[in-house]
C-alpha cells in the first residue's frame, strides 16, 4: 500500500471514529473530558473537513494563528480553517505536552506545543510552536472558544 494511500485511509478512520463519538448524544458528552477534546480536536483537524471540526468549535470562537492573522467569530475562523484544508495537502497536526491551567465542570485552560507538516504548492512543509486554548462546556459539550498559536521560544 503507498504511504499515501496508508495515510488518506488512516485519516478517513480517524474522521469515521469522530463522527462517530460526536454523533452521540449530549448526555454522553457531559462524561467526555476537557483531555478527551484535544484528542477529538486533532482527530477533527486531521480529517481537513470543516463538517467534522465544526462542532468543536463556538459560535464566539477567536483563533489567532501563529502567523499573527486573528479570526473572530466561528464564521471567520470556518474561512481561515478551510483556507489551510485546502493549501496544506496530507497535512499532520499534533499537540503534546499538553499543560492543563484549568479544568472544571465547565470552562478548561491548557497550553501545549504543536507540530504540523504538510504539502504546500508540491513543496514539503512543516513547523512547530506552542499555544493556549479556551474552552467551555456549550449545551454538554466541550467546544474550543480560543486558541492562540505562537513560535516555539529560540533556543
Amino acid at each position: 500500500m503507498s504511504e499515501r494511500l496508508r495515510m488518506q485511509s488512516q485519516t478517513l478512520f480517524a474522521a469515521l471514529l469522530l463522527v462517530t463519538a460526536l454523533a452521540a448524544n449530549a448526555q454522553e458528552d457531559i462524561s467526555v473530558s476537557a483531555s478527551e477534546f484535544v484528542h477529538r480536536y486533532e482527530a477533527a483537524l486531521a480529517t481537513q473537513q470543516w463538517e467534522v471540526v465544526s462542532p468543536l468549535i463556538h459560535e464566539n470562537a477567536s483563533v489567532i494563528f501563529s502567523n499573527g492573522t486573528a479570526h473572530k467569530g466561528k464564521v471567520a475562523v470556518r474561512a481561515a480553517y478551510e483556507r489551510n484544508f485546502a493549501a496544506i495537502k496530507n497535512d499532520t497536526y499534533a499537540m503534546t505536552n499538553v499543560h492543563w491551567l484549568l479544568d472544571t465542570s465547565d470552562t478548561a485552560a491548557y497550553m501545549f506545543d504543536f507540530t504540523w507538516s504538510g504539502v504546500i504548492n508540491g513543496q514539503a512543509a512543516q513547523g512547530a510552536g506552542r499555544g493556549t486554548a479556551v474552552l467551555v462546556r456549550e449545551n454538554g459539550s466541550w467546544q474550543l472558544l480560543a486558541e492562540h498559536l505562537g513560535p516555539m521560544p529560540p533556543r
